[in-house]
C-alpha cells in the first residue's frame, strides 16, 4: 500500500510516519509538507534513507502539485494544518487558506484520482467548550462549536469532508482527538514548553488562573487509534481519540512537570489571558473503544515522565527550534 502523509514533518505527522513504517515496513509514504515554523525533517532522520519514504516540499494549496502527487497512492492521510490557536488570534488568514482551502484542494484531487481511502485527522475543539464544573464529554452527536479561528477553520474542513463523502462517493473517515503530546512537540505548545523552560531556568508562562481543563493523549497512543481506523473503521464515520486524563487542568500537570523535575512553584508565571480561551474539553471516545478496540496503552502520568525524558535526552534537537522565527514570537505572545 502506498500512502500521501500531508503535513509528515509536524508532531503528530512524523509521530505517524515513524509508527507505520516500523509497523508496516513493506508500505510505501509519501510525506508532502510545506516545511512552515512546525515543520522539521529533523523528526525523520531517523528514516530519510529508507526506500519506501519520500519527501516532497509542497503546500497543499497547490493544486498542481496535489494532483500530481496524488496520483499513484491508495491512501491520504491528512494531517496538514494551521493548529496552534495563539497563532490564529494573531492571525487568522493562514489558518483558512491552509486548513480550509488545502482541504478542499486535496479533496477534489482525492475524487479525481479515485483514492481509496481519506482519513481526515480532526480536533475536539470544533466542539466548542464545556462548564468547568461539568461531568459532559463531548460525542459524535456533539453539535459544532468552534470559539477560535482555528478550530472554526477546523470545523469548516470537516464538513468539506463529510460533502464529498456524500456528494462524491469518496471513501472518508475522520477522527477528532483531544490534546496531544509526546516526542517532537513542537516548544510553543503547553507541555513541551513547560518542559524546555524549566531545563533552560526559565520561568512556566501561565494563562489567566491556570484552571483550564483539558483531556491528553499520547501521541503514540494517537498513531495506534489512527491505524486501526484505517484497518478496521467504517466508511463515512467519524471516530474519537482521547486519553486517561481525566479532567486535569493545566495547573495540574505544571505541577506534575514541577514535582518530576524537582523544581517548585516559584517557576510559574502568570500572564494574561488569551481571548475566548475555551474552559473545559472532555471527550467521550467509547465508540473507538467498542468498534475497534482501542484503549491508550498507559496513564497520563506514565506518559509524561517518557515524555520529559525525551526532551532532557533531546535538547539538541529543541534548542535549535527555540531560535530565530520561534522567538520572536515567543516575545511578542509571551511579552
Amino acid at each position: 500500500m502506498k500512502l500521501l502523509v500531508t503535513g509528515g514533518a509536524g508532531f503528530i505527522g512524523s509521530n505517524f510516519i515513524l509508527y507505520w513504517l516500523k509497523k508496516y515496513p513493506q508500505d510505501k509514504i509519501v510525506n508532502l509538507d510545506k516545511l512552515t515554523y512546525a515543520g522539521n525533517l529533523e523528526n525523520l532522520k531517523s528514516i530519510e534513507k529508507n526506500p519506501n519514504f519520500s519527501f516532497i516540499h509542497g503546500d497543499i494549496c497547490n493544486q498542481q502539485l496535489v494532483n500530481q502527487v496524488t496520483s499513484n497512492v491508495d491512501v491520504i492521510v491528512h494531517f496538514a494544518a494551521e493548529s496552534h490557536v495563539d497563532r490564529s488570534i494573531l492571525d487568522a488568514a493562514p489558518f483558512i487558506k491552509t486548513n480550509v482551502e488545502g482541504t478542499y484542494i486535496l479533496l477534489e484531487a482525492a475524487v479525481k484520482n479515485k483514492i481509496k481511502r481519506f482519513h481526515h485527522v480532526s480536533t475536539d475543539e470544533v466542539f466548542g467548550a464545556l462548564p468547568l464544573n461539568s461531568r459532559g464529554k463531548f460525542n459524535e452527536k456533539t453539535p459544532y462549536n468552534p470559539r477560535s479561528p482555528y478550530s472554526a477553520s477546523k470545523a469548516a474542513s470537516d464538513h468539506l469532508v463529510r460533502a464529498y463523502a456524500t456528494t462524491y462517493n469518496l471513501p472518508t473517515t475522520i477522527s477528532n482527538c483531544s490534546n496531544n503530546f509526546g516526542p517532537f512537540q513542537f516548544p510553543e505548545k503547553f507541555i513541551p514548553l513547560a518542559i524546555t523552560n524549566l531545563i533552560e531556568e526559565k520561568k512556566i508562562p501561565v494563562y489567566g488562573d491556570g484552571l483550564y481543563v483539558r483531556d491528553w493523549l499520547y501521541v503514540e497512543d494517537h498513531c495506534k487509534a489512527i491505524d486501526l481506523i484505517l484497518q478496521k473503521g467504517k466508511i463515512g464515520k467519524t471516530y474519537f481519540i482521547g486519553g486517561l486524563a481525566d479532567d486535569i487542568s493545566n495547573m495540574e500537570v505544571i505541577k506534575k512537570i514541577l514535582k518530576l523535575m524537582n523544581k517548585n512553584e516559584s517557576n510559574i508565571e502568570y500572564v494574561k489571558d488569551r481571548p475566548g480561551h475555551d474552559r473545559r474539553y472532555a471527550i467521550d471516545w467509547s465508540k473507538t473503544q467498542e468498534e475497534l478496540g482501542w484503549n491508550p496503552q498507559f496513564g497520563f502520568d506514565d506518559y509524561l515522565k517518557l515524555t520529559i525524558k525525551w526532551f532532557i535526552n533531546n535538547q539538541d534537537w529543541w534548542k535549535r527550534i527555540k531560535t530565530g522565527k520561534y522567538l520572536e514570537y515567543y516575545k511578542k505572545q509571551y511579552a
